[in-house]
């Protein structure tokens, strides 16, 4: 499973992402590393359509299941609508749901 976090520095909230999607990973046992990806300029943001920071992405899917790709791949902080409003991090549901969808995917390409 390919599970990357993508962030630049001037963001404060990538730290508190790495952190939840760390714990995450762990609480469902699952061991893949994460990608570590810093984007620290437009050509780089371009090279990974980077949709803001913090974003994270497994299998290449962003997890906010309200994404959609604008062109705009400009170093900056990402706002989040949750469930509890605008949050600087992605909610812990989108990562177990992306994680669970690419696990259903994985195990049916293994069957």
């Amino acid at each position: 499973m390919k599970i990357e976090l993508l962030w630049f520095d001037g963001c404060p909230n990538h730290k508190a992402a790495d952190k939840l999607l760390s714990q995450t990973l762990s609480e469902l046992d699952i061991s893949d590393p994460i990608q570590r990806i810093e984007v620290p300029d437009l050509a780089t943001g371009e090279k990974t359509k980077f949709a803001g920071s913090p974003s994270i992405r497994i299998d290449d899917i962003d997890i906010d299941p309200t994404y959609e790709d604008t062109g705009d791949y400009t170093p900056r902080c990402r706002v989040y609508f949750t469930s509890d409003g605008f949050k600087g991090v992605p909610e812990k549901a989108w990562i177990v749901d992306s994680l669970g969808r690419a696990s259903q995917e994985i195990a049916a390409l293994n069957s």
